[in-house]
């Protein structure tokens, strides 16, 4: 007896961890350019939509079996709950403080894992190529300002980021507008076999 393929019907779940990455890293980013402070806003989108939507986003992608959108969603989601843990802890008592080695040590290590992720992107569009490859920027320019005390780095990194969230932001919003419209609102500058795969798709 033929066994019949189930249909997958649930809703696309990129848009949603690339927002929660997107908005967070932008508003993180505008303090480390210096135009407003480390404040509770900034920890509350780590925890609830930079971290906790993220890793809802992983969970679905897993469900999905996009093993890319499985650990880079998961990851990042993590990392923002990481990252507010490692301010939030030393300020109540629960850890010791991290040195500066120390957050450049973990900074580095998350570059090196987004560029791991980068070299897969190329096999992506131009905007997933896009939102890592700047992001493995950042943390390497991240990173070096920490470990050079510069603040002018660390003001670059800042502006560096923006650009990251912002790109994740319109990767986001091309794919919500694209699904809605039925047509291509804004461009993610897919590649040429992927193009010719979603016409045959759609005819």
């Amino acid at each position: 007896m033929a066994s019949h393929a189930k249909t997958d019907t649930t809703a696309n779940p990129a848009p949603l961890g690339l927002l929660g990455f997107g908005m967070t890293t932008v508003l993180l980013n505008l303090h480390n350019a210096g135009l407003y402070e480390l404040n509770g806003m900034i920890l509350a989108m780590g925890i609830f939509y930079g971290g906790i939507a993220q890793a809802i986003a992983g969970v679905l992608e897993w469900k999905k079996g996009n093993t890319f959108g499985t650990v880079a969603f998961s990851s990042y989601g993590f990392f923002w709950l990481a990252l507010v843990g490692l301010i939030v802890f030393p300020a109540t008592g629960l850890m010791p403080a991290t040195s500066e080695g120390g957050m450049v040590a973990f900074l580095a290590m998350w570059g090196v894992l987004t560029f791991i992720l980068f070299c897969a992107t190329l096999r992506m569009n131009r905007a997933t190529q896009f939102i890592f490859g700047s992001l493995t920027v950042l943390f390497a320019l991240l990173a070096i300002g920490d470990a050079t005390g510069s603040a002018a780095i660390k003001a670059l990194a800042g502006w560096e980021g923006i650009v990251c969230g912002a790109s994740a932001i319109y990767a986001a919003a091309a794919q919500i507008l694209n699904e809605v419209y039925g047509r291509v609102v804004l461009p993610l500058g897919e590649r040429a076999v992927a193009q010719a795969r979603h016409l045959r798709q759609a005819a």
